[in-house]
């Protein structure tokens, strides 16, 4: 009997090249052949900790080819257990047999697809000559964003701001030895008029990224702040930007950063220039000027997992 292959955290992080798996990417949302249904959500007790665990579970099959299935459960007591509060595996397989053909660390696979898809879009959406940028969050996806948005824009220049300045120290250190040059800043308004590229992925419940700071010509990238009462950009912001989302369906409901503004009417489904499949089958051109402030917002989807997966277990065979 077929055995599933394992592949684990440091096989992704050792066999990543951002080009690739952007160009992946870019192809399978032209395409839009992958078959996504609406993801499960469950929460269930738990008497250990007290706390509900969630339990969730995004398909993503592409007919004929290749299929798969995240399974991620959040379990908000997990720090008695010492444990961080995601855990998750992806279950790659054949779409013609059904045959299970990996089990993949689902952690850094999400990790490293959200910030290609993010860079995906910074390569329609930011200036070619984008040079300098501020990284708003010091968490597991800042280097991975870093590192992604430097793989598509001639980056020479990242601050980085987190609420812990020694995290964001240690980011700075972990990224010595690439091509551009780090620097770690106390203060976000200090920086983010003075740079090209704006990235924010944390869980703040209130605005970080500030109309009234932002200036002509500026991409900002939205990748954290995932629940209806979380938002990393105010009202401002979104009054100055041309919108665009990874995709429509969930970016438009999944968030507090468009769905706060779209139930006050301060914005309406039809400022949402377009989502990823839209620009990547150049229904839409994207960046129109060199003056425009683009915001991209993202939310996440299956189709990303299924891609990276795949690529992943290409890598392994």
């Amino acid at each position: 009997m077929h055995q599933p292959v394992q592949i684990d955290s440091t096989f992704i992080e050792n066999h990543t090249d951002f080009n690739e798996l952007i160009r992946l990417l870019q192809e399978a949302f032209a395409a839009n052949s992958v078959i996504v249904p609406q993801r499960h959500h469950h929460d269930f007790p738990n008497p250990a900790t007290t706390k509900d665990t969630t339990l969730l579970l995004m398909p993503a099959w592409n007919p004929g080819f290749e299929a798969g299935v995240k399974v991620v459960t959040v379990n908000p007591g997990n720090n008695q257990f010492e444990l961080p509060a995601i855990q998750g595996s992806y279950l790659y397989m054949d779409a013609k047999t059904g045959v299970l053909k990996a089990i993949m660390e689902a952690k850094n696979l999400t990790a490293k697809r959200t910030a290609a898809a993010s860079a995906l879009a910074s390569s329609m959406l930011s200036r070619p000559e984008t040079k300098s940028m501020l990284m708003i969050g010091t968490g597991a996806l800042s280097i991975n964003l870093i590192k992604a948005h430097a793989s598509v824009r001639p980056i020479e220049e990242v601050f980085v701001w987190g609420r812990n300045p020694a995290k964001a120290t240690i980011i700075c250190d972990q990224l010595k030895t690439e091509k551009f040059k780090t620097l770690p800043v106390n203060t976000i308004k200090e920086v983010i008029s003075k740079v090209d590229l704006v990235s924010c992925a944390t869980l703040s419940e209130q605005p970080l990224v500030l109309g009234a700071d932002v200036v002509p010509g500026q991409h900002i990238d939205l990748v954290g702040a995932y629940k209806p009462n979380m938002r990393e950009s105010d009202d401002g912001l979104l009054r100055r930007a041309s919108i665009f989302l990874d995709v429509m369906e969930g970016g438009l409901k999944e968030s507090g950063d468009i769905a706060i503004p779209l139930q006050e009417g301060l914005i309406t489904k039809e400022d949402i220039k377009a989502d990823l499949f839209d620009l990547c089958a150049n229904k839409h051109s994207g960046r129109t000027d060199s003056t425009e402030i683009t915001l991209f917002k993202s939310v996440g989807h299956a189709l990303e997992d299924l891609i990276a997966a795949k690529y992943y277990y290409s890598k392994y065979n």
